[in-house]
């Protein structure tokens, strides 16, 4: 339990520095900010290995869980503004 407590707080950080990072309206508050870090987190992870960066017993770093957020982040706006025009 206290495994997934250390997992959600890490992705708070990553998800806060990656809104951080980029300018704009973000979507919600402390809890997609924490969804936003952990899946960035697992999305490098999960790129890094198939690139061949990582090993399978490797994850993400935090610069390259941040990037993996600001991209989830880049993919959201995309979304969000091509159903805010239709």
């Amino acid at each position: 339990m206290l495994h997934l407590i250390w997992e959600g707080i890490i992705g708070l950080v990553i998800g806060a520095v990656a809104k951080l990072l980029m300018p704009g309206k973000d979507p919600g508050g402390i809890w997609i900010t924490m969804l936003i870090g952990v899946i960035g987190s697992f999305g490098a992870t999960y790129l890094g290995q198939a690139v061949g960066w990582y090993r399978a017993d490797q994850s993400a770093g935090f610069i390259m869980s941040v990037l993996g957020a600001m991209l989830l982040l880049l993919i959201y706006r995309l979304f969000k503004g091509r159903t805010a025009a239709a």
